[in-house]
């Protein structure tokens, strides 16, 4: 099952996907078409959000890091950060090496604390996509992630809904694909993870307790394409949907 988030009639409303992706049905039965949904980012409020950096070997080496890190390279994001599929992110008139990032998100769906690695695809209750731009001139140390980055209004494009993870049978075996303007930028593997989504859960849950909600964007594979405004980015995971969104000038 895939569950939307979207705006209908001054109201948040959930839907389930259905028609081929091609409608959104409401609870009260009520069929949306899909072309004409104000998309919202599928999050719940006041859940954490948990993103790696660093966590592709190729990517590390692309960017002139150390294929592996000793210690995960983790941070928060705030909720203002999001915005939904079809939506608009502002560019920054500065940033001038700004690129978008595709990342598998894993959804926890039950309390984790000291979960091992063996039970911890058990506590995920569904995945989605995100698209965590990065700005260059922003970073510390060319990769030190700050809110100044990676908290800033509408940067983080998250969609265009959540996957069930018993719909997702290997979390590690999907392709990951970003084109600007039709042209791909980036091409890669989620099996290619220097952690996993269980090893990520495994090690989180031993720091804290991952809560119903919190999301877990999981890194980006390599591929550094500079956009500008009025580009068409498009992050799309395998089996889990294609998603859309639109640089403005800020």
């Amino acid at each position: 099952m895939k569950r939307a988030c979207i705006y209908h009639r001054g109201r948040t409303v959930w839907g389930e996907m259905v028609d081929d992706d091609n409608a959104i049905r409401l609870p009260n039965g009520m069929l949306v078409p899909a072309s004409s949904a104000q998309w919202l980012p599928p999050v719940t409020p006041g859940a954490a959000t948990y993103a790696l950096g660093l966590n592709y070997a190729d990517h590390n080496r692309e960017l002139g890091f150390a294929p592996k890190l000793e210690t995960p390279l983790i941070f928060m994001k705030g909720g203002n950060c999001f915005v939904g599929h079809q939506g608009a992110t502002p560019r920054p008139a500065d940033a001038n090496q700004m690129h978008p990032e595709c990342e598998l998100v894993a959804i926890i769906g039950r309390p984790a604390r000291n979960v091992s690695r063996a039970d911890a695809l058990a506590h995920v209750s569904g995945y989605t996509v995100a698209n965590d731009y990065a700005i260059r001139e922003y970073l510390e140390n060319y990769y030190r992630p700050n809110a100044r980055v990676k908290n800033r209004d509408a940067t983080t494009p998250i969609g265009p809904w959540i996957v069930d993870a018993t719909d997702v049978p290997d979390p590690q075996a999907l392709t990951l694909t970003t084109t600007v303007n039709g042209a791909v930028v980036q091409h890669g593997s989620t099996a290619d993870m220097i952690l996993d989504v269980a090893g990520l859960i495994e090690y989180l849950s031993s720091v804290t307790t991952l809560m119903p909600g919190d999301m877990i964007l999981t890194g980006t594979p390599h591929g550094v394409h500079f956009c500008a405004a009025g580009d068409e980015v498009v992050c799309e995971i395998e089996g889990l949907g294609r998603l859309v969104n639109y640089l403005e000038a800020d």
